[in-house]
């Protein structure tokens, strides 16, 4: 076990763990922090997606160790009432429908648009590709991604 200082969320949180503990696993189990979902363990799906320094990041395959002073950002801290533009246009465009990989989702399309604030259908799609929906709303994502560009 080892001491670790994370910036999560604009706060540093100490936690005591194994070097090698993913952060998906560090926010769930250490910090209480759900909404970053497990989905398949590989880093092929999205639903663990947080910010490292602004960068979507698959949280399930970054370990505690690899962390060092990068900020993290977690769906928590995108905002604490849900008044983010992304999550604003997930719900006026009716995105979720079992909801459990949508935190992945608006934590990528909030990253794309940090970095590119008018992406193109490609931009979106590309930067989206690999983020899993199963419920397949594919098309009021993109739809969602281009309304927060606007707002």
């Amino acid at each position: 076990m080892a001491t670790f200082n994370l910036n999560i969320n604009g706060k540093v949180k100490q936690v005591d763990v194994d070097p090698a503990t993913p952060i998906l696993w560090v926010l769930r189990d250490h910090l209480q922090l759900v909404g970053t979902k497990y989905g398949c363990g590989i880093a092929q799906c999205g639903a663990c997606t947080v910010h490292l320094d602004g960068t979507a990041t698959r949280s399930c395959m970054l370990t505690v160790s690899m962390v060092g002073n990068s900020e993290i950002t977690t769906i928590e801290g995108l905002s604490e009432d849900g008044s983010h533009p992304v999550q604003k246009a997930w719900m006026e465009v009716d995105v979720p429908q079992c909801g459990y990989r949508q935190a992945g989702q608006i934590m990528t399309a909030s990253a794309l648009l940090d970095k590119n604030p008018n992406p193109s259908d490609e931009e979106i799609e590309m930067a989206m590709n690999g983020n899993i929906c199963r419920c397949g709303t594919y098309t009021r994502i993109k739809k969602a991604v281009k309304l927060a560009a606007n707002s």
